[in-house]
């Protein structure tokens, strides 16, 4: 088949010259096209050897249920050209302008894909400040999309709804953020992110791992500065404490912030519980309970 192309038909001369704007197999030597509207299979996207000036993209983002049309909606492009690439006429530009207006608000014009466009904004806001990944993105969205879906939000802040939604996909990919990180990034209060998270987990019958102290141990040793030593050794008895019970039923945060004390002491290192407890967002009261539970029943 490639062979018969070589040549053309009807001059029998060459070599054919592939049009990527207009999809045509043009004849160099006399002009005859002998394919059109042809279908580049190529790869769609080619960012790595773009030109300087030239966007060689074919395409537009790839689907996401993290955008309120999941990305397979079509724009009219800002490029005042036709097909063949001859600017157009000014009558015909400020036709083309409001074309794209009216394509811009035909594309939200549902309550559903407004709730949408607006929560999903506030998703991305919240997942940047909080250095979350596409993937629990991705998650929060689906938790959103599935409590839309069962009317969940009629009523309730889109806010204090998409940002439970964060905080349980947070949770169910063992994310160490807490309620206070999540709350903070949304600007609404802890009691009204935990109402909303708990409707979310009770409605939609959500069944979340427990917690991981040992993932909240980094976080907080960055905060006070602690060392590798200490951080290391907060680990190991995080893992004794789990091996004699003594981790079962407490708060994952707490736990991490008394283990990473009790490290800290044994290192040698002047952490106060003061600093300890506001990196860790809980009370010094806390970690001195759990401080006391811990040397007593690993005799340290």
């Amino acid at each position: 088949m490639q062979r018969a192309l070589d040549k053309c038909p009807r001059c029998g001369k060459g070599p054919m010259v592939m049009d990527s704007e207009t999809g045509e197999l043009v004849c160099s030597n006399c002009g005859f096209v002998v394919k059109e509207k042809i279908e580049d299979t190529g790869p769609e996207w080619r960012s790595s050897s773009r030109e300087e000036g030239k966007d060689e993209s074919r395409a537009g983002l790839p689907t996401s249920i993290a955008a309120h049309d999941m990305g397979l909606s079509t724009m009219i492009g800002t490029r005042n050209a036709d097909s063949t690439g001859r600017p157009i006429s000014g009558s015909m530009r400020s036709t083309v302008d409001r074309l794209r207006t009216w394509d811009r608000r035909s594309q939200v014009h549902e309550s559903s894909d407004r709730n949408l466009s607006r929560a999903f904004v506030q998703l991305r806001t919240f997942s940047d400040k909080l250095s979350l990944s596409d993937e629990i993105i991705e998650r929060a969205a689906y938790v959103y999309r599935k409590a839309l879906e069962r009317g969940l939000i009629r009523g309730r802040s889109i806010t204090e709804m998409i940002a439970a939604s964060l905080y349980a996909a947070c949770r169910d990919s063992e994310i160490p953020r807490t309620l206070k990180d999540v709350a903070q990034v949304a600007n609404i209060g802890k009691k009204d992110l935990a109402r909303s998270y708990r409707l979310l987990i009770r409605e939609m019958d959500i069944k979340m791992p427990v917690p991981d102290p040992a993932k909240s141990v980094a976080k907080i040793a960055s905060k006070v500065g602690a060392g590798e030593k200490t951080r290391r050794r907060a680990l190991e008895i995080i893992a004794r404490a789990r091996q004699s019970g003594v981790a079962a039923g407490k708060d994952p945060v707490g736990l991490a912030a008394s283990a990473l004390y009790v490290a800290s002491t044994l290192s040698g290192e002047e952490k106060t519980q003061r600093d300890i407890a506001q990196a860790a967002g809980v009370t010094e009261v806390t970690i001195r309970n759990r401080y006391k539970n811990l040397r007593a029943a690993l005799q340290i």
